[in-house]
C-alpha cells in the first residue's frame, strides 16, 4: 500500500510539474488580459510564477520559479514551494502573481524566506475576469469576500492589510480537489 501511495503521489507530482517553455512576459500579459491590468501597472512591485505545479492525494506538494519587479525593471528570482496535507487529490498547474503595494510589502518577501499562512488567500482569474475582487496573501486559489475586515482599498485595488499584497491565479490545467492545510513559502535572489 505504502510504495503504490508513493507512485501514485510521484505520478501526479510529474503530471503537475511546471513547463520549462513558459515565459514571464506570457504571463504577465495574461494577467492584464484577465483584468489585472491596473495591478501590474500601479503596484510598487510584483512577483510573476509562469507555471507552478501543484499535485497529490492526501499528503501534496507544490513548486514553481518566477521573478521579481520594481517598477517594470526585473530585480531578483524567486522559488515557491508548498507542502499540504488533508484531503486533496489530483495535480494542477496554474500561473500567479503577487503585487506588492509598497515598499513594506516588496521588503517583507524580497527579505529571505517569506511565507503565507494556511488561511492566506488568492483571487482565481479567468479570460473575462475582472480583478477588482478582493484578494488576501497568496496560496490557496479561492476568492476573499468583501465582508473581510482585513481588507484594505488602496487606489480602488484590494490589498491584504497585514501583509500590503495582493495576490492572483490563472488556472492552466489539471484538476484537484482539495480541502488542505498548509502555506506556501518563498525564497528570493537577487540579481
Amino acid at each position: 500500500m505504502r510504495t503504490l501511495f508513493i507512485s501514485l503521489f510521484a505520478v501526479f507530482a510529474f503530471i503537475a510539474q511546471p513547463a520549462l517553455a513558459d515565459d514571464v512576459d506570457t504571463a504577465i500579459e495574461n494577467f492584464r488580459g484577465a483584468g489585472a491590468g491596473d495591478f501590474i501597472d500601479d503596484a510598487y512591485g510584483y512577483a510573476v510564477f509562469p507555471s507552478i505545479g501543484k499535485g497529490g492525494i492526501g499528503i501534496g506538494g507544490a513548486h514553481g520559479k518566477g521573478e521579481v519587479f520594481v517598477g517594470g525593471k526585473k530585480v531578483g528570482k524567486t522559488k515557491m514551494s508548498q507542502i499540504t496535507y488533508g484531503l486533496q487529490l489530483g495535480g494542477q498547474v496554474y500561473s500567479q502573481m503577487i503585487f506588492f503595494r509598497d515598499e513594506r510589502a516588496f521588503d517583507d518577501f524580497t527579505s529571505g524566506n517569506f511565507e503565507f499562512g494556511a488561511q492566506a488567500t488568492a483571487v482565481a482569474l479567468t479570460a473575462g475576469a475582472q480583478a477588482s475582487t478582493t484578494s488576501g496573501g497568496g496560496g490557496n486559489t479561492s476568492s476573499g469576500t468583501d465582508a473581510d475586515s482585513s481588507k484594505v482599498n488602496a487606489d480602488d485595488k484590494e490589498y491584504d492589510s497585514r501583509s500590503g499584497m495582493a495576490t492572483f491565479t490563472i488556472a492552466k490545467g489539471g484538476l484537484m480537489y482539495e480541502a488542505t492545510l498548509g502555506g506556501q513559502k518563498f525564497k528570493y535572489e537577487s540579481l
